[in-house]
């Protein structure tokens, strides 16, 4: 579904001239493609894209991220950039993300933010290096009642199945832009941005073109034990943001996880917002991610001053 649209905006410019780096780091002799952004000796922040996704998802957040943090953005195995696996795992992506946040000088205790799928892999990253994380943040993703996840785990098993095939090749690029779809599907508000992150999710093969993600990382994904406990048993921070109109069936559980923390867990909804909100409102998507984090970097501030004052007290 597409709307009428004017030029880019203002933001889309900005963000595609913002200065990067790119860089890869082998987790289990897999090469793990990221993008980088901002001075080194920042606080960090490692960005998780969503499933058949890549790190492009982020080109338009992770550069007004930039001024006050250092921001890497990867692509997971079986995406992008990325080499592909025989087997997938949470524990497998969790090291990927946590090795790509040492390799891009992310400094101690970076900070890491998922989206969608990404929330399932940040998730297993806090999980198991929660103690060397400022926080986490889960972008349009929430953690279900154990019967739901263990239904979505057999669902996505199923259409890994259905998806362990070659891709689709295409015989032109055009062609290939034109089949590119959002899952769930959304309004298009900014055709250029799906065009650049379409472009982003092609590579040229004998023949054509076709999509860069493993169409079989379903079919062999070790999902490993359910998300309640998980998120129960962390040890950093966390905080969900969500989109007022998303339609993804992994978002729509922020009251559980309200009800788990006492209702203090930190949970802002977007504004006409949509699941794949860094597509229709960055702006917004990176000023509550800011918030989120500079409160928690105050936190700790405050934390480290009343322990100096007890000390010399």
């Amino acid at each position: 579904m597409r709307l009428d649209s004017s030029a880019p905006p203002p933001w889309f410019d900005r963000a595609l001239q913002a200065p990067f780096e790119t860089g890869r780091c082998d987790v289990g002799d897999v090469p793990i493609h990221y993008a980088a952004w901002g001075q080194r000796g920042k606080p960090g922040i490692v960005l998780v894209h969503g499933s058949n996704a890549h790190l492009e998802w982020w080109r338009f957040v992770a550069p007004f991220l930039a001024d006050q943090f250092r921001v890497a953005a990867l692509d997971l195995s079986g995406n992008g950039d990325s080499g592909w696996r025989e087997r997938y795992s949470g524990e497998l992506f969790a090291a990927e993300t946590h090795a790509v946040a040492r390799a891009a000088g992310l400094g101690e205790r970076p900070f890491v933010v998922g989206h969608s799928f990404g929330g399932f892999v940040a998730l297993e990253a806090a999980h198991r290096y929660g103690h060397e994380l400022g926080g986490l943040v889960l972008v349009d993703f929430t953690v279900r009642p154990p019967a739901a996840y263990t239904e979505w785990g057999r669902r996505a098993a199923r259409e890994g199945a259905r998806a362990g095939r070659a891709t689709r090749v295409y015989e032109d690029l055009d062609t290939a832009l034109a089949r590119f779809r959002l899952l769930p599907e959304q309004p298009i508000r900014h055709p250029a941005v799906i065009d650049h992150v379409a472009r982003g999710s092609l590579r040229r093969v004998e023949g054509g073109w076709t999509w860069k993600f493993d169409p079989a990382l379903f079919d062999h994904l070790e999902m490993g034990p359910g998300q309640r406990d998980k998120f129960a048993g962390l040890a950093c921070r966390s905080a969900v943001i969500l989109g007022e109109h998303s339609r993804d069936d992994g978002a729509q559980s922020a009251a559980y996880m309200a009800e788990m923390t006492g209702g203090i867990l930190p949970i802002i909804t977007i504004p006409e917002a949509h699941h794949h909100m860094m597509f229709d409102e960055p702006v917004a998507l990176t000023m509550a991610l800011k918030g989120i984090v500079l409160t928690w970097m105050r936190e700790d501030r405050d934390d480290e001053l009343r322990s100096a004052l007890a000390r010399f007290g």
